[in-house]
């Protein structure tokens, strides 16, 4: 089996560095989309590594905005034209770290063929709180002044939005874990659904819901496991979920998730640290 990481990235590349290694492993690849707005020629020390490369078709990325949604297909794309077929794309920020060996996630996909691994919660039912995100209209992706003025009078005039072609909203986490056909199906669905792609543009946050989305509303939908796999702490109730620090070494270490996030290796390297005395004290079989 091959897999192939995707890692959405801004800064910090020596953590970057860090997570390239932890997932380096057999024929796997490793695919970099760094945000637009910043100097890539800071993560070229990165392409020594021969299955590491980075998405040539950058979007400039801003929190909360349509543009990541846009620059993570356009990776795909670039992803599935790269001449390689692999079994699954595994969705990372590089802010991630893995908590298993490459071994064992290689071993989990196995014994669980053709799953696709990502958090679904019914937005009209138990996650409420983004139902705003879809009713109301949100020009976070739009930079003019005064835009948020406009958004107000917008949301007071304007009908309440609703989703097109009666798509069930379901979605949470952004980050997921699933087999290649399924990007192939979002990226088919998105190209020939117009009203969808007018739609997300001005919704807050659409990263978090619409990938979801088309995969629930498809044929897909019985292959959906809704675990996306990753340990994300969010306890302290914050638009962003917990950074992981030395304190939470216990729980991270007896985690049976696959991946972790966030972390913030130039503050905390010790945890780091910690994880991988895990992850490289007993040896890899390299895969057949």
């Amino acid at each position: 089996m091959k897999l192939a990481h995707l890692i959405l990235t801004h800064n910090h590349p020596d953590h970057l560095k860090r997570l390239i290694q932890r997932l380096t492993y057999g024929d796997d690849v490793i695919f970099i989309h760094v945000d637009k707005k910043v100097d890539i020629t800071t993560f070229h020390n990165l392409i020594s590594n021969k299955n590491v490369f980075f998405i040539k078709n950058r979007t400039s990325i801003d929190w909360g905005a349509f543009n990541i949604v846009k620059a993570t297909l356009k990776s795909f794309q670039e992803i599935l034209h790269s001449g390689t077929e692999y079994q699954y794309i595994n969705l990372l920020s590089g802010s991630d770290y893995p908590l298993q060996m490459p071994v064992t996630i290689h071993q989990f996909l196995t014994d669980h063929p053709g799953k696709a691994f990502m958090n679904y919660r019914f937005i009209y039912d138990d996650w409420q709180e983004a139902i705003p995100r879809i009713n109301e209209y949100h020009l976070n992706n739009y930079q003019f002044p005064g835009r948020y003025k406009v958004q107000k009078i917008m949301n007071r005039l304007l009908p309440t939005r609703t989703m097109p072609y009666g798509l069930v909203p379901v979605g949470r986490s952004q980050w997921f874990t699933i087999p290649t056909e399924c990007v192939k199906y979002i990226l088919e669905y998105w190209a020939t659904h117009p009203a969808l792609r007018r739609f997300t543009r001005l919704t807050w946050a659409p990263d978090e819901f619409i990938f979801q989305t088309i995969l629930y509303n498809s044929e897909y939908r019985h292959i959906l496991i809704n675990n996306d796999l990753r340990l994300i702490d969010w306890s302290e109730g914050k638009a962003s979920p917990k950074t992981f620090t030395l304190k939470d070494k216990d729980q991270l270490l007896s985690s049976d998730k696959l991946f972790a996030r966030k972390f913030d290796s130039k503050n905390c390297p010790e945890i780091l640290d910690c994880l991988d005395k895990k992850l490289i004290s007993v040896p890899q079989v390299s895969p057949v």
